[in-house]
Order: structure tokens, then C-alpha cells, then sequence
């Protein structure tokens, strides 16, 4: 930026970025925040502000392991909340295998370390159990309260 803002950096930033993204140029991903941060000659946590009110206002979403992309709109839960919900979505008894990391990947859209994580959590909570050579299975159905 090379000049001022009254209305404060970030949501200059935040407004040139929702610009772009009506019109198409950044697809469904975004650049890195470094890439950002260049372009705009901007501070790391002035590009996360501007990203973050994005957020809130449901033009983006972060995806771990990918970065910013732009909201389907669609569904605003968690990972692990999607993940959670895949045992009554799919029908799945206690007993049953759970879909493997490269369906979940493929499922949701993220990255396999963004999986493991989700799976860490469910398997910490008691809901899945992994059998070495077998993969996960379902060991309990969620209560409705289940998530980070």
C-alpha cells in the first residue's frame, strides 16, 4: 500500500481482495500470505486481518494444510465436525470401517496431514479405533455434542 487508509489498511486489503475474487482472478485458492504480503507491501498481520474479516463475512475459508480458498458457500462446519458427521452420514454401525485417509482427502478437499489430525482427535475421543493392517474402525456413534 502506498498511501494511508481512513477506513484502515486491512479492510482496504479485505475489500481489493473480495474485488478480485467476484471477478474471478484468484480461482478458488488464493495466494500465500507472502505472496499477499508482497503485493501489497503490507505487515503478515495486516494480510491475515484483511483474510480473517473475509472469513467472518463467509467469502473465504481456511483449509489446513492448503491455505485460503475462496467459501463454496456450502457447508461451514469443521473438518473434524465433517468428520464426525461421515459415521451418521454414511450409515456407519459400531463395528463398520471408516473411509481410508485418501477417501477423506478426496472427500473434503484438504491435505492428508489436515486428515490425520481430524482422525487423531476422533480416535482420542473414543469414536474410531485403528487395527494395524486393517484401518480405522467405528468404536462408538457420536453424541449430537461431539467437536472441538
Amino acid at each position: 500500500m502506498t498511501e494511508a487508509s481512513p477506513r484502515g489498511t486491512y479492510l482496504v486489503i479485505a475489500e481489493a481482495l473480495r474485488q478480485e475474487i467476484e471477478g474471478g482472478r484468484h480461482g478458488s485458492g488464493l495466494p500465500s500470505e507472502a505472496d499477499l504480503m508482497r503485493e501489497h507491501g503490507v505487515a503478515r498481520n495486516t494480510i491475515r486481518r484483511s483474510l480473517k474479516t473475509l472469513e467472518a463475512e463467509g467469502v473465504l475459508e481456511s483449509a489446513p494444510g492448503i491455505g485460503w480458498r475462496v467459501s463454496q458457500g456450502g457447508d461451514r462446519r469443521s473438518l473434524v465436525e465433517r468428520m464426525v458427521a461421515v459415521i451418521e452420514e454414511d450409515s456407519l454401525a459400531v463395528g463398520d470401517a471408516y473411509p481410508s485417509e485418501a477417501r477423506l482427502c478426496e472427500r473434503f478437499g484438504v491435505s492428508r496431514t489436515a486428515v490425520r489430525r481430524g482422525l487423531a482427535y476422533m480416535e482420542g475421543t473414543g469414536l474410531l479405533a485403528t487395527v494395524h493392517g486393517k484401518g480405522r474402525t467405528v468404536r462408538a456413534l457420536p453424541s449430537p455434542a461431539v467437536g472441538p
